[in-house]
């Protein structure tokens, strides 16, 4: 038996079988790279459970968006519930990037709104790839960002056990170290609180609070107790307390990093003193000597992720530190969902944030060492990852090109076959009717019989604009888009499941990996204006969104059948002869896939 205890009242049917065969031999094998090329409902995130079951290492599994992770983590932890399975994306509910734009000699300083509760799950997604290996991560492509230094953050842990010799000012001074706040108030994550000789600390990960008792200048007690009701829910006999925030460094260190920015100020300021640029010469050097005295009184400053290049010690150009780094070196297990979309996010992200930085720079918002926090490249990823594993329905060349092999799993354990698609027109002169009319009355028989019916649009303005169209007609109804935070998704999609309401208006989030088994109509507006909303591998996803369902249906509203329009139908059909020859040859007859309705995050603290 491995690390993962792969818990499932199901076995491998259908495909499964032969794909799990197959790719844990080529992960044996050293492929590094390969593809599974499953339909929507094959059971993929199922098929990939049983390869992680086979092997004794971490996993990182990386998804295009946050809806789908939050999906993914959801499905892994009750695969998993014995195992540490957390969930890693941008902790940010609003981010505004500091910007700078010449033309209009505008200064956009850096805005952000951090959701706590998903800072705490990334907190627990690190602690845990340092403590123990039976750990799956579900990220975003958040985890290619710059994370601080994982041996700084593990070498800043706290390590206590019962009995060691401490005494109260040594505990207090090295938890104001590690930038834990001490309070007399409320206890939140990243504060401690002392009393007479007993602290109680809440750590990053949110999740209890560690109560320490002093006596006689030792360690007396070390206890779990509930965040909220403060009872004591476990005794330890030791623990370990991790820093509360990732970009944290040793005063040795910090002070290091201070003489190296000295030296960067000065060669930079001597260059604009040159070029006759005083203005830029004055602002940089105003700026940096104020992060210089927050980094030396308090440790930390606005913005110390743009000074990570010295307080890591690194030389100019080389890649930071990231999720990755906190996974052992090329030996964990890495599975790309949704492939065709997230490997393209992945490739994208450091030449757009270059961009940005480069200007920031040059006018004297920040010194060139700025520039080393960025993403990874994607050659700088590539190097860090091992084996890989990409899946998707629509693979693209770069997954197909590289891989050693590409496994098929077209069958649904559940015997489904694709659902049947109908094109209508958008407008139609012989009635005078438009798809909106026409849409309208197949959503009246789906909420006559109480089923869910997803509609995709082409813009999030006409998402909001129709979903207030549809409330003002009596139906019940919610849009969800690239503006929508990252926990009202996940609420959003639970309650739909629940039919608390009946139709989801979207753009292009109502695509990849939603699994929504209530849902039997799709609905695609305008689905002949050809482009990336309207691509072959686009029509393909949304209309997968009902193939999880027997009485599930696509109606393609268009007036012209594009080149993607044709190839998507014969996609389709090419794969409903596969799966009808299948059912036929076992005499399966096909049901739709049940699945319980839960909440998809923990939030509780």
């Amino acid at each position: 038996m491995g690390i993962f205890k792969l818990k499932s009242n199901y076995k491998p049917t259908g495909d499964q079988p032969k794909a799990i065969e197959q790719l844990v031999k080529g992960v044996k094998n050293g492929d590094r790279y390969q593809t599974l090329l499953g339909v929507t409902g094959s059971g993929k995130t199922f098929t990939m459970a049983n390869i992680i079951s086979q092997f004794d290492m971490p996993v990182l599994v990386i998804a295009p968006n946050k809806v789908l992770a939050a999906q993914l983590y959801r499905e892994y932890k009750n695969f998993f519930p014995e195992n540490s399975v957390n969930y890693f994306v941008s902790y940010y509910d609003y981010y505004q990037p500091e910007a700078y734009m010449p033309i209009t000699d505008t200064y956009i300083e850096k805005e952000s709104m951090i959701n706590e509760d998903i800072d705490r799950l990334r907190h627990k997604a690190t602690s845990a790839l340092l403590l123990r290996k039976d750990v799956i991560v579900v990220a975003s492509v958040s985890c290619i960002y710059n994370l601080g230094v994982p041996i700084e953050y593990f070498g800043s842990a706290l390590h206590l056990e019962t009995g060691k010799f401490i005494t109260r000012g040594d505990l207090l001074r090295q938890l104001v170290k590690m930038q834990f706040l001490r309070t007399s108030g409320a206890l939140k994550r990243g504060y401690f609180r002392l009393r007479g000789d007993v602290f109680e600390i809440s750590p990053a990960s949110g999740e209890s609070i560690f109560r320490i008792e002093l006596e006689e200048q030792k360690i007396g007690e070390i206890a779990l107790a509930d965040p909220v009701t403060r009872k004591i829910k476990e005794v330890l006999n030791e623990i370990v307390i991790f820093p509360p925030k990732h970009f944290i460094s040793s005063e040795p260190k910090r002070e290091q990093a201070i003489k190296e920015i000295k030296k960067e100020l000065k060669e930079r300021l001597k260059f604009f003193e040159e070029q006759k640029m005083y203005l830029e010469a004055e602002r940089l050097e105003r700026r940096t000597r104020y992060d210089m005295e927050m980094l030396k009184t308090i440790g930390y400053c606005h913005g110390i992720e743009n000074y990570s290049r010295h307080l890591a010690g690194k030389l100019a150009g080389d890649p930071p530190d990231t999720l990755l780094a906190y996974f052992p070196a090329g030996k964990f297990l890495t599975i790309i969902d949704e492939s065709h979309i997230a490997i393209p996010q992945i490739r994208g992200m450091y030449e757009g944030d270059q961009a940005r930085k480069n200007i920031l720079v040059q006018y004297g918002w920040r010194l060139p060492s700025a520039q080393d926090n960025r993403p990874l490249k994607f050659t700088e990823f590539e190097k860090r990852v091992g084996h890989v594993i990409c899946t998707s329905a629509t693979p693209a060349d770069w997954e197909l090109k590289r891989s050693s092999q590409v496994v098929e799993q077209i069958i649904r354990p559940t015997g489904l076959i694709d659902p049947p698609v109908e094109v209508r027109a958008v407008f139609d002169k012989k009635t005078n009717k438009t798809q909106v009319d026409d849409l309208m009355f197949e959503l009246k028989k789906i909420v006559k019989k109480k089923e869910r019916a997803i509609v995709n649009v082409l813009t999030k303005k006409m998402a909001e604009d129709f979903s207030d169209f549809l409330t003002k007609a009596g139906f019940k109804v919610r849009w969800m888009h690239s503006d929508t935070k990252t926990l009202e998704r996940a609420e959003i999609l639970t309650n739909f499941r629940k039919g608390e309401f009946a139709v989801l208006v979207g753009v292009n989030l109502l695509r990849e990996g939603l699994d929504l088994p209530e849902v039997t109509l799709v609905a695609i507006l305008d689905a002949d204006r050809e482009g990336f909303l309207r691509s072959e591998t686009s029509l393909i996803q949304t209309m997968g969104r009902t193939a999880r369902n027997i009485d599930g249906r696509v109606i393609l509203y268009a007036d012209n059948i594009t080149g993607s329009l044709k190839r998507a139908m014969n996609e389709a059909e090419r794969r409903r002869k596969i799966q009808l020859a299948y059912n036929k040859k076992y005499g399966i007859t096909p049901r739709s896939i049940e699945k319980q309705i839960e909440n998809l995050l923990d939030l509780e603290k």
